[in-house]
């Protein structure tokens, strides 16, 4: 008989149990119980998760974050600041228990929707195959076949990012720490985006211990940074960006080759570039390097009478917001957007 359990404290016993379905599923990182108690250290938000078990060992697990906002409202959110999450489950019957188990927690919980991210999308529930999409590659075998393997036009780009004046240094030490959050908290102000709060990222570190950064600098300092997950075989450069000077010095270019080279020496295998909006320039940038985009399917339930929040920066409702955004004074968006961006999940 299957049973649906709620998991509120992550003491090492389930940690380790629940972390042992998720190796033995080839769940994402995000599905682990370290990234749940990250994202709660980080920002603020409830960890919990739905676990099925048959009495002997867990058959299906959904992580979840309460996800709360006066700006956004209130969700469970599978996962939470994730591009994955959602259920894992050996068989239909356990997707449909763990749904429910969702739906009558969401209920309990007053939270008026839920959000997959990715994962099996459960019955009746809307499904969302065309917004986003995944990307991910095999590593080449050299630095030579790696830069090879980039199409004609990206490698060009490559080479020029090769012969400018940068260093690149990877690691996870605090020097490195505050020079990614500098740089990327410009960069994704300079996209109309309030920046996570600096705990997200100190959490995420001090939890994920094959999580590291990479920063490239110039001789005025550094320009562009991205920090990286290492998870079953694979490094996902994900929280990245660069300044505006970043663009002529293609240091971007430079700072992804460098970091497929320096993780295939780590023992990595495939390179997965992450999740892009449909369309976008991050979309086509994937694209020109060589990679298939992959549609990401994410489901979301609403309760009857409740409205569903929307975080899409693309929301027309949102466009003057993004205006004023970029225009922010960098010590006034650095102060106020973690504040906002803690909501967003």
């Amino acid at each position: 008989m299957k049973r649906v359990e709620l998991i509120e404290a992550f003491d090492t016993a389930t940690c380790d149990r629940i972390d042992a379905f998720v190796a033995d599923c080839h769940g994402s990182i995000f599905h682990t119980s370290s990234w749940l108690q990250a994202v709660q250290e980080g920002t603020g938000q409830l960890a919990m998760g739905l676990a099925v078990s048959d009495g002997a060992s867990v058959t299906g697990w959904l992580p979840l974050h309460c996800v709360h906002s006066p700006m956004f409202g209130r969700a469970l959110v599978s996962a939470g600041f994730a591009v994955d999450g959602g259920i894992l489950a050996r068989d239909p019957h356990t997707v449909s228990l763990l749904a429910e188990g969702a739906m009558e927690l969401a209920e309990r919980s007053a939270v008026g929707s839920i959000e997959l991210k990715g994962g099996a999308g459960p019955a009746g529930w809307l499904t969302d195959t065309t917004t986003y999409s995944g990307f991910e590659t095999e590593l080449a075998s050299t630095d030579e076949d790696q830069l090879t393997q980039i199409p004609r036009k990206a490698r060009a780009e490559v080479r020029k990012g090769l012969k400018a004046n940068l260093s690149i240094e990877h690691g996870r030490d605090e020097r490195l720490r505050a020079e990614h959050y500098a740089v990327y908290a410009r960069s994704v102000q300079n996209l109309g985006t309030p920046v996570f709060p600096r705990a997200l990222f100190e959490a995420v570190l001090n939890r994920l211990k094959d999580a590291e950064i990479t920063v490239v600098r110039d001789e005025r300092g550094p320009v562009s940074a991205v920090l990286s997950f290492y998870h079953n075989g694979s490094v996902m450069p994900y929280w990245g960006g660069g300044l505006v000077r970043a663009r002529g010095l293609h240091a971007n270019e430079r700072m992804y080759f460098e970091l497929m080279c320096h993780a295939r020496r780590q023992g990595a295998r495939r390179f997965d570039f992450g999740r892009s909006k449909t369309g976008t320039g991050p979309y086509r940038f994937k694209k020109n390097w060589g990679f298939t985009p992959r549609p990401l399917s994410y489901a979301s339930w609403t309760a009857p009478g409740a409205q569903s929040r929307s975080t899409n920066p693309d929301d027309p409702s949102y466009a003057r917001r993004i205006a004023i955004w970029k225009r922010l004074p960098s010590w006034l968006a650095d102060a106020v957007g973690p504040h906002i961006a803690r909501g967003l999940g």
